[in-house]
């Protein structure tokens, strides 16, 4: 087993799980199986009970495991499916060693961070590492570690500690570590600055980790003056300074990783036997990089949200959109709606908030309703779909989504006035969102119906059964403590407002459909979880197809994508993982 540890320095948010990604990316394109472990120095045991201006978004595994979003990185990048246990965080490993010792394993020893603590974060590891990721099982030959934060910060002190023990537990040629460091260029000089990276590596050294590769974060191109600088100040050659500048596409990262060398340094440095011939799979991401700058087609989505402000909330929302726009040849422009803005209260405390917040969903091609939590904004939620209904604007309801858009169904065409979900009036005479009888509202954290579970389609005339290649079951994953009451769903389907997919039990609903509407779909479940740029996510291509009017023609051909769209056969794939391999990309439009 090969480990990489990709660190951080200067500033957090640096890109280290792009960078981590992609490292994955470039060595699973030479054959090798990979996966990856995601380290947060947090307190908290997962990252289910964060806000979303926290860390961004939660991301849900197929496990139900509550996981930073970096996972969901590494799951895109990759094509492989993680569990919670490659989400590593201290409360997690402080709560498996306070057991032990609770057990008494510890044999009256005095528990401490060095040995104990920093022994139990290199068994994880090593565990971890093995867990097979891909379809076909087999166990991974390469690891790659990112710790999060930054050098220097308290709370990772114990991670760095154990890592440096573990380089010399697994041998030099079995271990590597990156360092993601920052190059400033202040616009008052115009000058590339190395002293911030200097000083992180030199206090990274001092705590006994030496980097391979020192990868610079910079808005251009470093100058070889800078690198042979770095490199003459950080112990390193020059070749092992690597430049990362701001790209057009994250699918430019491993690219740019390639073109510098980075598999044959590794192939050295690690003692790996790596495929030299030119590698198909990262022509498939030059392809859709190059194609992804090329199009000219514009489509617009309004995502109605209450986290518009950090874009991170909604991390893998804008992913599925971005892929499922990719697939069509469009570019994708997002329009941010403040949910609250849409509000009659806006209305009078801010107009100008209010009448932009409307301006902006009412121009948009199609209106998103992605999921959340609490009472906020959830009234301006309903007015936007209320809209998307009226007018016959493709609609799409994730999780909170769907639940809101039964509440607007309910009210405005059943009559039913006081309609709501028991999580914002619990004295609702119309019910038509309850809690799960499982929920136990004592405990916050992993309490939701969580992770992947089944979806059987109970007609086989439904728009997303066909998007879905007509399967008869759907298996996504799931986050959330409420559900549409089933006991109220007769007078819906009367009225054309169709349950068309429910749980294996039939109890729980999981799809809805709006009858004489364009596309009018709301899910349970979260599927831009599992949306890939290969393979989009089939309830976010209907809205980008609905919303480019594509759709209706997209259903007759049974949901193959037209000569103009169909994925060109110029490239094969070398990766084992078996749905890369059928892996075809969009030709670019000239």
């Amino acid at each position: 087993m090969k480990y990489i540890l990709v660190t951080g320095g200067v500033i957090s948010g640096i890109g280290k799980g792009i960078i981590a990604s992609s490292v994955g990316t470039i060595l699973k394109s030479c054959g090798l199986h990979v996966t990856a472990i995601k380290i947060d120095p947090y307190i908290n045991i997962d990252a289910g009970t964060f806000s979303p201006y926290e860390h961004g978004e939660v991301f849900v595994l197929d496990d139900g495991g509550e996981v930073d979003l970096d996972l969901g990185n590494y799951e895109r990048f990759l094509d492989i499916r993680l569990t919670k246990d490659n989400n590593l965080t201290t409360g997690k490993i402080y709560q498996s060693v306070i057991n032990k010792e609770r057990k008494g394993d510890y044999l009256g020893k005095t528990v401490q961070v060095v040995p104990h603590i920093t022994d139990a974060i290199q068994e994880w590891v090593m565990k971890q590492a093995t867990v097979p990721v891909d379809d076909d099982g087999i166990e991974p030959q390469v690891c790659v570690i990112e710790l999060g934060g930054t050098v220097g910060d308290i709370e990772s002190m114990p991670f760095i500690e154990a890592f440096r023990q573990f380089q010399f537990k697994v041998k030099k040629e079995n271990f590597c570590n990156i360092h993601v460091s920052l190059v400033p260029q202040p616009s008052a000089t115009g000058e590339q600055k190395t002293k911030p990276t200097q000083n992180s590596v030199r206090e990274l050294r001092g705590l006994g980790l030496s980097p391979d590769l020192i990868m610079c974060r910079c808005s251009t191109p470093l100058d070889n003056s800078v690198k042979e600088k770095i490199s003459m100040f950080c112990h390193v050659e020059p070749e092992q300074v690597i430049c990362v500048k701001d790209v057009s596409s994250i699918y430019r990262v491993p690219l740019l990783l390639e073109d510098q060398g980075v598999v044959g340094y590794f192939s050295r440095r690690l003692d790996m036997s790596i495929e030299t011939r030119p590698r198909k799979m990262l022509t498939q991401w030059k392809e859709m990089a190059d194609r992804s700058d090329r199009l000219l087609e514009h489509c617009s989505i309004a995502l109605v949200g209450k986290y518009t402000k950090f874009s991170d909330s909604y991390a893998s929302v804008i992913k599925a959109l971005e892929h499922s726009a990719l697939a069509i040849s469009h570019k994708l422009e997002v329009k941010y709606v403040d949910s609250a803005d849409l509000e009659p209260a806006t209305l009078q405390e801010e107009p100008v908030k209010y009448h932009e917040a409307w301006q902006k969903l009412c121009s948009a091609d199609g209106i998103l309703v992605p999921g959340g939590f609490g009472v906020r904004g959830t009234e301006g939620k309903i007015h936007a779909i209320n809209w998307a209904r009226k007018q016959k604007k493709p609609f799409l309801g994730v999780c909170l989504g769907m639940q809101l858009a039964v509440c607007e169904f309910a009210r405005n065409v059943l009559g039913w006035k006081d309609a709501n979900s028991t999580e914002f009036n619990p004295e609702s005479k119309h019910p038509v969102v309850i809690d799960m009888p499982e929920h136990n509202p004592g405990q916050m954290g992993g309490t939701m119906r969580l992770g992947k579970r089944r979806t059987i389609f109970k007609t086989t005339n439904s728009v997303l059964r066909k998007l879905y290649g007509d399967a008869e079951y759907v298996d996504e994953r799931h986050r959330h403590r409420f559900e549409v009451n089933p006991e109220l769903k007769k007078p819906f389907e009367a009225k054309g407002f169709h349950f068309v997919g429910q749980d294996v039990e039939g109890e729980r609903m999981e799809v809805i459909e709006l009858d004489d509407h364009p596309y009018f779909v709301g899910v349970q479940y979260h599927p831009e979880f599992t949306s890939r740029p290969i393979k989009p996510s089939p309830p976010y291509l209907g809205l980008l197809l609905a919303a480019a009017r594509k759709l209706h023609s997209h259903l007759q051909k049974g949901c193959r994508l037209s000569p103009r769209d169909t994925y060109s056969d110029r490239s094969g794939s070398s990766t084992p993982d078996s749905e890369i391999l059928d892996f075809k990309l969009p030709l670019p439009q000239e």
